[in-house]
């Protein structure tokens, strides 16, 4: 099975409501999608978004990133010579992380597709029905309260409540969450790098002494001070989880060495796709430190390939946050991944298992 062509295009898919964090607001989510095309027939599909305030990505660098430097490095290659192929990918530019994340994901899945199994089956099997949070957009006190209930009617029982605009505010926000549904769902705090450490230490402590119960804070502060992060560490009972100050294996160990956090989010679009994030779940498990599988604004596809990653790994990856699909209003993705409010049934088909893409924009290049 060798790659014969790589093709390029963008799905754009609205959302529910408005997503909204201390770093942008989103309503809606547009991915670049990547289609590789075999000798053999078979398909390859990856998806990644721009996320420029994270990853430093627009959907222009992922284009020409994957157009003009990692397509033809890989053109030509044998699919079953994985691991030469994402050293090429991962090698051929300087950073680009989602750019690199889509492509793997694609040669992922048609890595999957040649051995006629499910991708989650290749890297190591599992259950294959995984629960999701569901994000909670940081807004007015009483939309927020509302935004929960709703959630837990809908069969959520953890949700990631957005803070990190306004630090009194926010205390009072996560008190009416938790008087709201205590005792319903798990609450996860996610600052978004919103809070000093000694703001994060004060409202931690705020909120510990008041009986609110938070399963984790993640990512309170920039993601450059990991001293700072390790500052909060060290000074609440509560869980601190790192995910921008993490991207890449090496800064997990640089990371668990400094005890700087408690949990690791990986993110594919962090990454740079599956290599690594397996790489980074495996290490946390040597250390033994729990993850997090989370996934920016994003479309299923790329979301499918972090649950199917999630259950190969369920050892080290013990929460998930996938609520990408669950926030959109639609799901443009025939085959795959099902995803039904909280609940992720991953496919039984070869691969990621998709058969189509509905309202895919091809791109055409002179």
């Amino acid at each position: 099975m060798k790659i014969t062509s790589i093709e390029l295009g963008k799905l754009r898919v609205p959302m529910k409501t408005p997503f909204k964090t201390a770093l942008r607001t989103v309503d809606h989510v547009e991915d670049v999608v990547i289609i590789i095309d075999t000798d053999t027939g078979h398909r390859g599909y990856g998806s990644a978004p721009a996320t420029a305030v994270i990853t430093g990505e627009t959907h222009g660098s992922i284009i020409e990133a994957i157009r003009t430097i990692i397509a033809p490095r890989i053109l030509g290659e044998d699919i079953r010579n994985l691991n030469h192929i994402v050293d090429l990918i991962q090698h051929s530019i300087f950073k680009n992380f989602s750019a690199k994340a889509a492509v793997e994901i694609a040669v992922y899945d048609l890595f999957a597709q040649s051995f006629n199994m499910p991708l989650y089956r290749i890297l190591g099997g599992g259950e294959p029905v995984i629960s999701t949070d569901l994000t909670i957009s940081v807004d007015y006190i009483d939309k927020m309260v509302a935004d929960a209930l709703q959630a837990i009617d809908q069969g959520f029982d953890a949700l990631k409540v957005k803070v990190g605009k306004d630090l009194a505010l926010d205390i009072e926000r996560i008190k009416a969450i938790h008087a709201a549904i205590q005792g319903k769902a798990l609450i996860r705090l996610d600052a978004n790098q919103g809070w000093t450490p000694k703001q994060t230490v004060w409202a931690l402590r705020q909120l510990e002494d008041s009986g609110v119960e938070i399963e984790l804070v993640e990512q309170p502060v920039r993601s450059d001070d990991i001293d700072g992060m390790r500052y909060v560490t060290e000074r609440v009972t509560t869980p601190v989880m790192a995910d921008e100050s993490t991207f890449g294996p090496k800064e997990v160990i640089d990371i668990i060495r400094m005890r700087a956090a408690d949990i690791i989010n990986i993110k594919l679009t962090k990454t740079g796709g599956l290599s690594n994030a397996i790489k980074i779940a495996d290490i946390a498990a040597i250390y033994g430190v729990d993850c997090m599988i989370g996934c920016m604004a994003e479309t299923s596809i790329s979301v499918a390939a972090a649950a199917h990653l999630a259950v190969a790994k369920s050892s080290s990856i013990t929460r998930i946050d996938l609520d990408s699909p669950a926030l959109a209003a639609m799901d443009p993705i025939i085959g795959g991944v099902k995803f039904d409010n909280s609940e992720i049934t991953l496919n039984e088909t070869p691969g990621l298992g998709i058969e189509s893409i509905q309202n895919l924009t091809m791109l055409h290049f002179d």
